[in-house]
């Protein structure tokens, strides 16, 4: 924000309030900021030894970064949280914005690629201008956007040659959020294959993190790495894990984490409840630390509490219940953060994405402070019945094989081990 801005030249603000209530007037060479509500003198303070200088270009080019952030959140309503789902890129990934768009989102996810293809074609320019003005057309900030990387990487791979490959995947997938001016980049961070220690797949990973930084100079992509459920050998189902990968990462500015509930609960963190949830995120800050924090992916479990299988499953419909996302999306902590829906969607059998746009109001909802939850959730069984989705009334219904996402069920687990 502006006020981010002027701080770090010694000048201080009592409140955003002051900001949007300023007139920005040019004059021949300069340009003047004016309060319309009080005077500068009783709202900033300058220092008497530091004299500031701000080019137009730069007050002009925060401005608009500002006017975006609050178009966004008038757009999309009062909701305090960033809360979207993994949409489909089918087409060009410009389509993933629109896709965003059509069920209400207010952040998204979308695999840049296809995400079972070691190599694919390269972005078009005409898909990067289309992406890049969809973005500001539906105001949405970078910050907002948390795109998944290709389940094939494994950076743990204790093979050079396969880690390599891995390698190339990863840095194609950093270089493709750089063209799209995004941010952030979330991935699986990898496994041992049983053939290592864990200890020496994180070095792989923490080494491969920081060659990518190296061969990505001026980027400012953040590199996330994923909590995981825990089957087999993969690594990252335990926060210290996490925490020892980021501290081997020299540039700790351009690394972080996206907790993914369904994974925290498999792997045997239990948030069920608002002591479980606060135990849980204590876990996280003194293994890896909260400042790490970038994202989160918002699913429910189809089996219990650490069972170390990764099944995705509606939101209060699971084992987790609407009790568990009340606590998250009304924790102050994360809420700068985009939460993304990974639940099943239902498309294959509605045709629509009403399931996830119905969840995504339910969000909304909890993190305005809507506490009957009851009714939340018979919206949420009421939308996926519609969709033909028939164990909405039954947590311990079998398990019907479909799309959650763009990802299979079938595929889910056995993502834990590729590579």
């Amino acid at each position: 924000m502006l006020i981010k801005f002027l701080n770090h030249h010694h000048i201080l603000s009592r409140s955003s309030r002051y900001l949007r209530s300023t007139m920005v007037k040019r004059s021949s060479s300069t340009l003047e900021v004016e309060e319309t509500a009080s005077t500068v003198r009783r709202s900033t303070r300058v220092t008497k030894k530091a004299k500031v200088t701000v080019s137009e270009d730069q007050i002009v080019e925060q401005l608009e970064v500002n006017l975006v952030e609050e178009k966004s959140s008038k757009k999309k309503g009062k909701a305090k949280a960033s809360v979207g789902a993994h949409v489909s890129a089918a087409g060009g990934v410009e389509n993933s914005v629109l896709n965003a768009a059509k069920i209400g989102a207010n952040a998204f996810a979308l695999f840049l690629k296809s995400q079972r293809k070691w190599v694919s074609p390269a972005l078009k320019e005409s898909s990067i201008v289309s992406f890049k003005t969809l973005m500001k057309e539906h105001s949405y900030s970078p910050k907002q956007v948390l795109p998944h990387g290709s389940y094939l990487i494994n950076l743990g791979n204790p093979d050079a040659e396969k880690r390599e490959q891995s390698y190339t995947c990863f840095l194609d997938d950093l270089k493709r959020c750089d063209a799209l001016g995004l941010e952030l980049y979330n991935f699986h961070p990898g496994s041992t294959l049983g053939i290592v220690e864990p200890s020496v797949s994180m070095t792989h990973i923490a080494e491969s993190i920081n060659r990518a930084h190296r061969d990505t100079p001026g980027s400012k992509v953040v590199v996330v790495l994923e909590n995981m459920a825990g089957s087999g050998n993969v690594i990252g189902s335990d926060f210290a894990q996490l925490g020892e990968i980021i501290r081997q990462v020299e540039d700790k500015s351009r690394v972080g984490v996206c907790l993914d509930t369904c994974h925290m609960f498999a792997a045997g963190y239990d948030i069920r409840s608002r002591d479980g949830w606060n135990v849980t995120v204590q876990s996280f800050d003194t293994n890896v630390g909260l400042e790490y924090l970038r994202g989160m992916h918002l699913n429910d479990s189809k089996t219990e509490c650490g069972s170390k299988k990764d099944r995705h499953d509606n939101l209060g419909v699971g084992h987790l219940s609407i009790q568990a996302f009340a606590h998250i999306l009304t924790d102050p902590r994360m809420q700068d953060i985009p939460l993304i829906l990974e639940t099943p969607s239902h498309e294959e059998t509605s045709k629509n994405w009403n399931v996830w746009s119905k969840e995504i109001e339910v969000l909304n909802g909890l993190s305005s402070g809507e506490t009957d939850l009851d009714s939340l959730m018979q919206d949420i069984r009421d939308v996926i019945k519609a969709a033909g989705g028939g164990k909405a009334k039954a947590k311990k219904a079998p398990a019907r094989k479909g799309k959650r996402g763009k990802k299979s069920e079938e595929a889910e687990e056995s993502e834990e081990e590729e590579g």
